[in-house]
């Protein structure tokens, strides 16, 4: 029997088709969404039906599992018709309704509420922006859903009371509590300004609909937020995921919610009946891409540069809030170089110096999760920027533990392939697929170069 997984992201919607015993990939697909911050979810469909054409469509596949991108707000009318445009999770116009829905209540109430302090992506905020701006659109509003609900209620065809999610979406609403496993209506309704049907919180293992597929029944899982379909898909185990895409993710399966008043960790659920603190920085992969230009070479050669100069670079450091930044909460920063001297002004030390600043960043996010109670004993690498060989090499010497690379993979897609499995089998835990072989990093820290990142950073902080 087969199983599909959709990972519907802001860029694309992507298909695998896994043989549900083996997790062998026997077919795949993906498609194109449009650019934007703000996209009608007919286009998300077109997408899946063109990504799944391309991967064989769903002949003899006996479950499929959504995972999609977290926190866009999708507003249906009582006949089931979108609103108005989906408001996606990088729109930022409804950061004064953030501010203004933390300043009610105040930090500590929200993260003791719901786990997180929200912010502009969260949509309890765009819903605050809605109820605000286009009023009649939020009269309108009969039910409120996330991407990868609406998408698996097309993809289901039912009717409107038939609308599911998970925990792991649903937590990152900043209206649900994953503690009580229970929706915070009252925290709907002080945003949007009256109540609206919300879609029900299926477990991590159940069955959210079934419909005919041309072989026979489908059976649609509950699906997941991408993250957590990301930690099914790697299989991360007791290890802190650590993703270096455009954006920095450090975070870890934990059997408690944190709830952080300063906003840093997000007390997200995860997507076996768990939680899944997260720790977001805006500065990631990018950080490369800049320190490539500037020195006029490729990645690859950026990485040949920053692996022949010494640990520390020489001295200098590289604080990277260059799109501003999330992990402190810097909107306005800029990034700087500390410590440039006539004798370490060398292409090799500001190539390593971007790699060891950019994990930095990230190794502040895991003492963010250590401060909640999450314990480090490894950290499983992923993203685009985990293909550098500086990055796997260097990784280790910043965080102080073993690093490990899986092999290249759709690897929300895959979670939400292995999660179709899990529904179609019936059993108390997830199928255990082979990945493959992994590249394991090991290596001393580097002495100083976190105190030396640190003090940079304060003095940025403090200037």
């Amino acid at each position: 029997m087969l199983v599909a997984g959709v990972d519907s992201s802001t860029q694309s919607c992507k298909v695998v088709i896994r043989d549900a015993d083996t997790g062998r990939l026997v077919r795949q697909g993906r498609a194109r969404h449009p650019e934007g911050t703000e996209v009608h979810p007919d286009a998300w469909w077109q997408a899946l039906t063109t990504a799944l054409a391309e991967a064989g469509g769903l002949d003899g596949v006996g479950a499929v599992s959504i995972g999609g991108q977290q926190h866009g707000m999708v507003c249906l009318d009582s006949d089931g018709q979108v609103v108005r445009p989906a408001l996606l999770w990088n729109d930022t116009r409804s950061a004064g309704a953030a501010l203004d829905l933390v300043a009610e209540l105040g930090a500590r109430y929200w993260a003791e509420a719901v786990g997180s302090v929200p912010l502009a992506s969260f949509t309890v905020t765009k819903l605050r922006w809605l109820a605000e701006h286009e009023p009649d659109n939020a009269a309108r509003t009969a039910a409120v859903c996330l991407p990868h609900d609406w998408l698996g209620w097309r993809l289901a065809g039912t009717g409107l009371d038939a609308l599911v999610t998970d925990r792991s979406d649903a937590s990152g609403t900043g209206y649900f509590d994953g503690r009580a496993n229970a929706y915070r209506t009252d925290l709907l309704s002080r945003a949007l300004g009256h109540q609206a049907a919300l879609p029900r919180v299926a477990g991590p293992a159940e069955v959210a609909a079934e419909f005919a597929g041309p072989t026979g029944p489908v059976l649609l899982g509950p699906g997941a937020g991408d993250n957590a379909a990301g930690m099914l898909g790697v299989q991360a185990g007791g290890d802190v995921l650590v993703s270096l895409g455009t954006s920095g993710v450090a975070c870890a399966r934990s059997g408690i919610q944190p709830a952080d008043g300063s906003g840093l960790v997000a007390g997200f659920s995860d997507a076996t009946g768990e939680f899944l603190p997260l720790v977001c920085t805006l500065n990631a992969a990018r950080v490369l891409d800049a320190a490539a230009r500037l020195l006029g070479v490729g990645l690859a050669e950026l990485s040949t540069l920053a692996l022949s100069a010494e640990p520390g670079a020489g001295g200098v450091t590289v604080v990277p809030y260059l799109e501003g930044e999330r992990t402190p909460n810097l909107p306005d920063a800029t990034g700087a170089v500390h410590g440039l001297t006539l004798a370490n002004a060398q292409p090799a030390n500001l190539a390593r110096a971007a790699v060891e600043g950019m994990l930095c960043g990230l190794a502040d996010g895991l003492d963010a999760l250590v401060a909640q109670g999450v314990a480090v004993s490894g950290v499983r690498l992923i993203g685009g920027a985990a293909q550098s060989e500086a990055v796997r090499r260097i990784a280790p010497t910043v965080f102080g533990v073993p690093v490990t690379v899986p092999q290249p993979g759709e690897y929300v897609a895959d979670g939400a392939a292995r999660q179709a499995a899990w529904v179609l089998a019936g059993t108390p835990e997830p199928p255990v697929w082979d990945a493959g072989p992994a590249a394991v990093f090991e290596a001393a820290p580097t002495a100083g170069l976190r105190e030396r990142y640190a003090e940079a950073a304060a003095r940025y902080l403090n200037r």
